[in-house]
């Protein structure tokens, strides 16, 4: 069913749809995970979690998606300066201190779940090990605002609140997004916002809340092919990102196990 504005409400049977979608993404991200050391390829990544995501009986959301050129990878692998849809590649090896974000997402009986991690390779600084934590709990504060009766100002604004404790840069052009048959859809999920205003959130709605932080400015760039975001400043930037259900309890996070 739709709600004024096109935003969809989903039924208890869609959702346990959607949370056997999360399920399998957040197993794969283990196993990618533990894969993440110097010298492997971001190529190597794509392919465990493609045929993972098919052996599953799910398909890839990301690879096909969009046009100019359609993206390549069932994964997108960003690396240090890069914000989101890094493009995976055989050529592209990690290395001691890169800062990696996986982005994933599958459809599993017409419904998508949709999900981002960062890691760390080795050792790196404090200050990179602290933009990391801190942007995994703006997604927290993010999903914990995420009830029904509040707004999405006040989803934003809790994210909003966690850069500016650290002087972060937000990422405001790339924003979370409604999830259920298509993988973005209604309402648009901003990681900043004034408390008390935007869209009434209610029960059966579901979200994607994706804060990325940079530990420079806000600004970015679309590289030259067309799908890598980039830091303007060169800055380090960090991406998490979970699938969620507005419950009447509160917010379910579908993309964890």
């Amino acid at each position: 069913m739709r709600t004024p504005g096109a935003v969809t409400i989903k039924r208890a049977s869609e959702i346990d749809s959607m949370r056997g979608a999360g399920r399998i993404l957040a197993g794969i991200l283990d196993v990618l995970h533990a894969e993440l050391r110097p010298g492997t390829t971001t190529g190597a990544l794509d392919e465990i979690a493609e045929r993972m995501i098919r052996d599953a009986g799910a398909v890839p959301s990301f690879k096909g998606y969009g046009s100019n050129p359609p993206f390549p990878g069932s994964i997108c692998a960003s690396i240090n300066d890069e914000v989101v849809h890094g493009i995976p590649s055989p050529r592209r090896r990690l290395a001691e201190g890169d800062v990696v974000s996986i982005d994933i997402g599958c459809i599993l009986d017409g419904w998508h779940a949709d999900c981002a991690r960062t890691w760390i390779i080795g050792s790196a600084p404090r200050e990179v090990i602290e933009l990391v934590d801190a942007t995994r709990r703006g997604m927290e504060a993010g999903i914990a605002a995420a009830r029904a009766g509040n707004r999405l100002g006040d989803v934003g604004h809790a994210i909003e609140t966690v850069a500016h404790e650290h002087g972060y840069g937000i990422v405001r052009p790339f924003v979370g997004h409604g999830i259920g048959r298509s993988m973005h859809e209604d309402p648009q999920v901003p990681n900043y916002g004034a408390p008390g205003t935007g869209l009434r959130i209610e029960a059966g709605m579901c979200f994607a809340i994706e804060p990325m932080f940079n530990l420079g400015g806000d600004d970015v760039f679309v590289a030259d092919d067309n799908w890598t975001v980039r830091t303007s400043d060169g800055g380090l930037s960090a991406h998490f990102e979970n699938t969620i259900a507005v419950t009447e309890d509160g917010p379910e996070i579908l993309t964890e196990r």
